[in-house]
């Protein structure tokens, strides 16, 4: 068995691995791997200057048995999201190694945290990371469906987010952490700056900013990686009382104004001390909760656990991190 980079050489035989994935899926790995001649310029940089997503195979005799896909976060190298694992049904063993084989590539090069998210409905999945690598259960996001969005203008004061605003965005957003997950879920100013290279992203953010008497006082996001489905993410201060109806108006506006058909989604995140202001808000406007992730952590630097002998998994898809 051999682990390596993915090439757009490989990509007759990933298409036999993903053969059970909807047809969109397919599309959207193909595009990728169309890109590999910048993923190899990407792949020569050092941890700090990678701007791509970065694919890794297990091979054993020539057949694809398993692959994984990483991102390091946006203004923060030394964090790294694993956001693809796929493997063939009952091979257990091949994604394990896949996990542990990103684990010390980029551990090696610095790295000093791992995430990923999770549908908690998954629990053979739980078993490998928590089990099986060493990972543990961090926190968790909610994401709510609008059904049929009709955008109304509000009188909402808002601006775009610019770069010089990164610092009062993170504090911002620090201090709205509930403590026992700021170890784990603190964020740096240049995780919320824009970086040179966001144009290769696999996803597109616009940054927004609530100010009053220049203090930023809420923050809210849009982010789509296909043009269809929007996921919207609100921060704001505990301390005072937004109206969230202008609020989630105001981005269905921004997206309305560049496509006529869009799915949003509302992220609740459960670790911020609004979470159940704001559960509440969206239970009363009628949206529906549709998935809850588990955001599972590994901290490169910290001891591992011993290993469990009973772990299991099963077919994985796309799980992205937001």
């Amino acid at each position: 068995m051999q682990i390596r980079r993915l090439t757009y050489f490989d990509y007759p035989k990933l298409k036999k691995l993903i053969s059970y994935l909807c047809t969109d899926e397919n599309d959207k790995l193909a595009k990728s791997l169309m890109e590999e001649p910048v993923g190899f310029v990407n792949a020569m940089l050092p941890l700090e200057m990678k701007f791509k997503s970065e694919s890794f195979i297990l091979v054993d005799q020539g057949e694809i048995l398993g692959l994984i896909t990483t991102a390091k976060t946006p203004g923060n190298p030394y964090k790294i999201n694993i956001t693809r694992l796929i493997f063939k049904e009952n091979l257990y063993d091949v994604a394990k190694q896949l996990v542990e084989f990103v684990i010390h590539k980029f551990g090696g090069k610095g790295a000093t945290s791992f995430s990923v998210t999770i549908d908690e409905c998954h629990d053979e999945l739980f078993d490998l990371f928590i089990n099986g690598c060493g990972f543990r259960q961090c926190a968790s996001e909610v994401l709510w469906k609008i059904e049929r969005p009709i955008p109304e203008k509000t009188d909402l004061k808002w601006r775009y987010a610019q770069q010089s605003d990164a610092g009062a965005i993170s504090q911002l957003y620090n201090a709205e952490l509930i403590n026992i997950y700021k170890p784990s879920l603190i964020r740096h100013e240049k995780e919320f700056q824009e970086n040179l290279f966001c144009g290769f992203n696999d996803y597109y953010k616009t940054r927004y900013v609530i100010e009053e008497d220049k203090t930023v006082l809420g923050y809210f996001s849009i982010t789509t990686s296909d043009n269809l489905n929007y996921i919207l993410d609100v921060t704001t201060n505990s301390g005072y009382d937004f109206d969230y109806d202008s609020i989630i108006n105001t981005m269905l506006c921004e997206i309305a104004r560049k496509r006529r058909a869009f799915y949003p989604l509302v992220k609740q995140k459960t670790y911020t001390k609004n979470s159940e202001k704001f559960e509440n808000y969206l239970k009363l406007k009628g949206y529906l909760p549709i998935q809850t992730q588990q955001i599972l952590v590994k901290d490169f630097y910290k001891p591992v656990k011993q290993e469990s002998a009973n772990w299991n998994v099963f077919l994985l898809g796309e799980n992205q991190i937001g």
